[in-house]
């Protein structure tokens, strides 16, 4: 066999690997570090936030606040926005916040957003309890949220 052959071949396994384990954690809802240290490393974990209503622009949820950084051009922010609604709308007390990521850039780098879609489930109290980067499914929107919403 040729060298050349023998590179791309190794380079199409590469890269059909690289992309599966990006499918595989693409939209996957973790929980976030609260021990993170506040000055990180470049592409280390951002230090557990408090968001406030003044930083969302709106109120926080009574139980729980749904926040989704966007873009103008992201496919799947169009249909995370569709899930968040209607999971807020399923639960009472919980709200849905869309920001717009290129307006926010003092947000975006303060919480360490690298992709849009980003989502953060936020607890009553502001604190970030979970966050996934991508489109989510809604079932683990709705699993998130049952850990993270308070009791009426």
């Amino acid at each position: 066999m040729a060298p050349g052959l023998i590179a791309l071949i190794a380079a199409l396994a590469v890269a059909a690997a690289v992309g599966l384990a990006w499918q595989r954690t693409s939209g996957r809802i973790r929980g976030v570090s609260r021990s993170a240290a506040p000055s990180q490393a470049a592409g280390s974990e951002p230090a557990a936030a408090v968001l406030t209503a003044a930083q969302l622009g709106q109120p926080l949820g009574e139980r729980a606040t749904l926040v989704q950084f966007s873009t103008a051009f992201c496919a799947p922010c169009r249909a995370t926005r569709r899930i968040l609604a209607e999971v807020a709308g399923m639960v009472d007390g919980v709200a849905h916040a869309e920001i717009d990521a290129e307006a926010r850039l003092d947000l975006v780098r303060a919480l360490g957003i690298l992709r849009t879609p980003t989502v953060l489930v936020v607890g009553p109290d502001g604190r970030i309890a979970r966050r996934a980067s991508g489109q989510p499914r809604k079932a683990d929107v709705i699993a998130a949220l049952g850990e993270v919403v308070t009791a009426p």
